[in-house]
């Protein structure tokens, strides 16, 4: 059943989409992922955000601030936002995340929980899942789900050739989400816009101060900061900015997007006035961050196939002949005498090489304070039919000794 038509801003519907097409960043194949909302009543996207990868907080938080605010000189969304009356999501953890509660609670949006599998209960947003691959993705250079040439080798999974840079095709899917608001005329608004529809409603917009918005969709790091002529300490790194000068001892307080750790917002710990932002310093370059991928990616490689050479060995080891008799099966795996040493060597050499670096002796353990009470040591039990004769005197003054300390 139709929930009825309302107003606009009466109800928004969130959702993640990992898109069915791949491009090319940073010399890879990746297939992205687009966040969205969308106002229920006038079809309307409110608000988008596009990630190379799986998203989390951090692209919820974007797509929620453009959804938020309202860009009267253009842009994808035109005079689209303002703070809608309900979000409804369904039990995504990125969704229904701390941060995203928190910025939504302090700007009095209630959040629906919908149950999960259940796409029918946010049936706005699910069809605006299908229309972009319907209308959008299947003229794109690398879609995943076109037909293959009759003639020539298919193009494999992973291959750069002809595919849009990621760049590229973050524009292409912006433009056609202004298409969507400015030109297409789905079928419930009467051969109207989304945007023409959304003009035409005449229910007031609560716009969001911009101040509030930078506030509320940030995370707080916790704790005052002091700023020093080094900048402002946060996560064991300096981060600097133009307007720290002269400001040496200010109290601040320091705001962050989720994963965004190159760059931080400051305001004033006193007053909550935004200051401005931080970068981080001596960050490193695009070149060193590259080099450090690849090498993480030869460490990865190389783990892999440790890996993979040791479950061989493993199995191999493990097999053993068929009988037909009973008796006990033969193992299949023939080693030398020095092979199996061989092996144990370089086992025991790992294992010994993760002990060393443990280093469990360079903090040696302090010896207890006197005032601490120390167990009794009492002497064992006498063996049955054995004489056991009274304790000394010597043990009876310890005893107390130690009973008095405690």
């Amino acid at each position: 059943m139709a929930r009825p038509v309302k107003w606009r801003n009466a109800c928004w519907e969130g959702d993640h989409k990992h898109l069915p097409v791949e491009v090319e960043l940073d010399g890879r194949a990746v297939r992205p992922w687009v966040t969205w909302f969308i106002d229920c009543a006038r079809n309307a996207i409110t608000g988008a955000a596009v990630t190379p990868h799986q998203p989390s907080r951090d692209a919820v938080l974007a797509a929620l601030r453009i959804a938020l605010s309202r860009d009267e000189s253009g842009g994808p969304y035109g005079p689209i936002g303002g703070l809608p009356e309900l979000v409804r999501v369904d039990r995504g953890k990125e969704f229904l995340c701390a941060t995203v509660t928190r910025a939504l609670g302090a700007l009095a949006v209630p959040v629906q929980d919908l149950p999960a599998r259940r796409p029918e209960l946010k049936g706005t947003v699910e069809n605006l899942n299908h229309c972009v691959v319907d209308m959008f993705l299947v003229a794109q250079p690398g879609y995943l789900h076109a037909p293959a040439a009759t003639t020539g080798p298919r193009a494999r999974p992973g291959d750069l050739d002809g595919l849009l840079s990621f760049t590229e095709f973050t524009a292409r899917l912006l433009d056609w989400v202004q298409w969507w608001n400015t030109e297409h005329r789905p079928q419930p608004l009467g051969g109207r816009t989304p945007l023409q529809a959304w003009q035409d409603d005449p229910t007031p917009i609560e716009d969001v101060p911009p101040a509030l918005l930078r506030s509320f969709t940030l995370e707080d790091a916790g704790g005052d900061k002091v700023l020093s002529t080094k900048g402002v300490y946060w996560r064991g790194r300096y981060y600097v900015g133009p307007w720290m000068h002269g400001m040496d001892g200010t109290r601040v307080r320091v705001r962050f997007v989720p994963h965004h750790d190159h760059e931080i917002e400051v305001f004033d710990a006193a007053t909550g006035a935004y200051l401005g932002p931080a970068h981080l310093a001596n960050a490193a370059t695009a070149a060193q961050r590259a080099a450090l991928r690849r090498a993480k990616d030869a460490q990865r490689r190389t783990m892999v196939r440790a890996l993979v050479s040791a479950d061989r060995q493993r199995r191999r080891l493990g097999r053993y002949g068929a009988v037909t008799v009973p008796g006990r099966p033969e193992p299949l795996a023939a080693l030398t005498v020095a092979e199996a040493e061989d092996q144990l060597a370089a086992a025991a050499g790992a294992g010994s090489a993760l002990a060393k670096r443990a280093l469990p002796d360079l903090i040696p353990p302090r010896e207890a304070p006197p005032s601490w009470a120390r167990p009794i040591r009492r002497s064992p039990p006498a063996a049955p039919g054995t004489d056991a004769g009274p304790p000394s005197s010597g043990a009876n003054e310890e005893e107390a000794e130690e009973g008095g300390r405690r």
